[in-house]
């Protein structure tokens, strides 16, 4: 949670000095209050006292490694409220960051990095996980519900789990449902960049929203071959609704 002076406080966990105070550096620079770790036990008994509104986590660390830390940060927090996860990583390898999604993590950047960009990079963060704002309605479509002001998502009556980015997602969608939405639209509205080299997370994110949503009903997001994606239902469904 924000500091005495309202600022955001994030925990920066590398075993490289010269990285958590430069990252620190820019950090304060822009209105943050970054918490230095080197160590992963220290960071996550330091989480369980007192959560911070992101974790910027490397994934090389001696002792438990960046996986390690994210799976038991998530494990610990079970369904409540998470805290917002960007990985630094050295690996580029489209498996180590499919990984880290699996476990959660909102964000990564490759090694090396400008720290304009991680810092625009906790920017976005941090903007997901406060979220769209102050809602008045739900937003449906066929079994689907959500509500902007629990946060609560909702398919044929069963409740479903989302992270923070995930229901970003799922909610902008929603909220152009029927409508085709490119991959760039996505990623500027969603993450909050337009980075070609990302079109990989927005795919991930898509999959997992799809695991957990078409296990209770037909599929509804739908990919647009060459431009993108749109939430709306498969076309038999389409016409048996019309018809209806």
């Amino acid at each position: 949670m924000p500091d005495s002076e309202g600022r955001p406080v994030i925990y920066v966990l590398d075993d490289e000095e010269h990285i958590t105070e430069l990252v620190a550096m820019g950090l304060r620079i822009n209105g943050m209050a970054p918490v230095r770790f080197h160590s992963s036990r220290d960071a996550l008994d330091q989480i369980e006292s007192s959560r911070p509104d992101l974790l910027i986590l490397d994934v090389m660390l001696p002792g438990l490694d960046g996986f390690e830390v994210a799976r038991r940060l998530r494990q610990a927090e079970g369904a409540g409220t998470r805290v917002p996860v960007i990985f630094l990583t050295a690996r580029d390898a489209t498996a180590d960051k499919i990984q880290g999604l699996r476990l959660g993590v909102d964000d990564y950047v490759t090694k090396p990095f400008s720290i304009e960009e991680l810092v625009e990079r906790a920017k976005a963060v941090l903007r997901r996980a406060m979220g769209t704002g102050p809602g008045e309605h739900r937003l449906s479509y066929a079994d689907l519900v959500l509500d902007e002001d629990t946060r609560e998502v909702w398919r044929s009556g069963t409740v479903v789990d989302l992270t923070p980015t995930e229901y970003k997602l799922l909610h902008y969608l929603l909220a152009n449902a029927r409508r085709v939405l490119t991959r760039e639209q996505i990623l500027e509205r969603v993450w909050d960049y337009t980075f070609t080299s990302n079109a990989s997370v927005l795919e991930t994110y898509v999959s997992y929203l799809r695991q957990k949503l078409d296990v209770l009903g037909p599929p509804l997001i739908q990919t647009v071959r060459g431009v993108g994606y749109s939430l709306r239902l498969p076309p038999k469904q389409q016409r048996g609704a019309e018809s209806a």
